[in-house]
């Protein structure tokens, strides 16, 4: 246990444990948590790399949102919307097909 949590330094307590269980280690979670936490071993490490907010910010002008939709207007027509947003921009693009219902 204590040699998977130095040769992979990013792995917490639960992927330790999920790892020996994998190859027949029957063990709590909690104990593999205390026997880390004894050995000076942080049971849960921040994992290197970026954070959602600093990923997404780092991928905004690549990014686009859409959605599908359609409308009924009061004089019985559905209109179907296509949208898209640029992440990065917010600059939004439509595209509105409208087609008669009977």
């Amino acid at each position: 246990m204590l040699r998977l949590a130095r040769e992979n330094p990013t792995w917490g307590y639960r992927r330790i444990h999920e790892e020996l269980a994998t190859q027949g280690v029957r063990l709590a979670a909690s104990s593999v948590w205390a026997i880390l936490q004894r050995h000076d071993i942080d049971p849960s490490p921040r994992t290197s790399g970026p954070t959602w907010s600093e990923f997404l910010a780092a991928q905004a002008h690549s990014l686009l949102a859409c959605d599908f939709f359609s409308v009924d207007t009061v004089l019985l027509r559905r209109l179907y919307v296509l949208f898209f947003i640029e992440i990065d921009t917010r600059r939004v693009c439509t595209s509105l097909v409208s087609r008669r219902t009977r």
